[in-house]
């Protein structure tokens, strides 16, 4: 039995297709930047602003969006130095969550629309989601293409970017505005709670492999495609969640990636 047969499959692959682009590379600036704290707050951010958008009769998507979005620009104005970020972010996360379960008190009722906020539903993508998806994506990366170069200037030379005239803080607001906009993205495929499966694991691995931009871009990106082409095949045949296939290819590709890179280290050592 072919999975193409069915639009519903049509649809998630394209939907994943998307998401693991944008997640990619994304992903890869974030874990370079050791911001992944970021995005796993903004996911749970991201909850509060779905569930709130369904209580009030909108879509749960631009829910998702404009509170994501809304919070990586807070926590960039909040956090302009390295040593505060965490700080920052805690906070955003900790007004966020308050609202989150006041919100949760009131959406009992839709247990199933909880559960898909929360571990993601991506063979339930229709087509107007499907093409906001993917204006999002375009979105996303046409702004990280925008502000990649200083972007890496900031995340590896703080300091000299700075004294070359760089404006962190506006740098560090626009990337986590994207950010943002990357997890809502990511949710609707894994769900606020496994944003980390697309968003850092793929960056993560490639970042084990090499100190190569494009390279590191590159698997990045081919990595997050595997995992949600691959999760989404399993899912099918075994009738398992497509969300924990995902987060279990994530994980053994970031170990995989991890001992090749331990090798290559101790070769290396051996060699010297």
């Amino acid at each position: 039995m072919s999975m193409f047969q069915y639009d519903f499959m049509d649809n998630a692959f394209a939907a994943a297709s998307i998401v693991a682009l944008v997640a990619g590379l994304v992903g890869y600036f974030l874990v370079l930047r050791a911001q992944t704290f970021a995005g796993h707050a903004l996911a749970h951010v991201g909850f509060t602003g779905a569930t709130g958008a369904v209580l009030i009769g909108v879509s749960p998507l631009w829910g998702l969006v404009s509170v994501t979005i809304a919070g990586g620009i807070l926590m960039g104005f909040l956090g302009e130095k390295l040593a505060h970020r965490d700080v920052a972010i805690g906070i955003v996360l900790s007004m966020s969550l308050g609202l989150g379960l006041l919100f949760l008190h009131f959406f009992t009722a839709y247990a199933t629309q909880v559960t898909a906020l929360l571990f993601g539903n991506v063979l339930g993508v229709d087509l107007p989601t499907l093409r906001a998806l993917a204006v999002l994506g375009l979105v996303s990366m046409a702004g990280l293409a925008v502000i990649s170069r200083p972007l890496l200037f900031a995340s590896l030379q703080p300091e000299l970017a700075e004294a070359k005239g760089l404006r962190l803080r506006l740098l560090s607001v626009l990337f986590l505005a994207i950010v943002g906009l990357a997890t809502a993205e990511c949710a609707q495929i894994v769900g606020v709670l496994l944003v980390f499966t697309l968003m850092v694991g793929p960056a993560a691995a490639a970042q084990k492999i090499t100190s190569r931009l494009f390279a590191g871009l590159t698997l990045a990106v081919l990595f997050a495609l595997i995992e949600a082409w691959l999760g989404l095949t399993l899912a099918f045949y075994s009738n398992w969640p497509s969300s924990f296939w995902i987060t279990a290819l994530s994980s053994l590709i970031y170990v995989l990636c991890l001992l090749a890179a331990s090798g290559r280290t101790r070769q290396h050592a051996v060699g010297a």
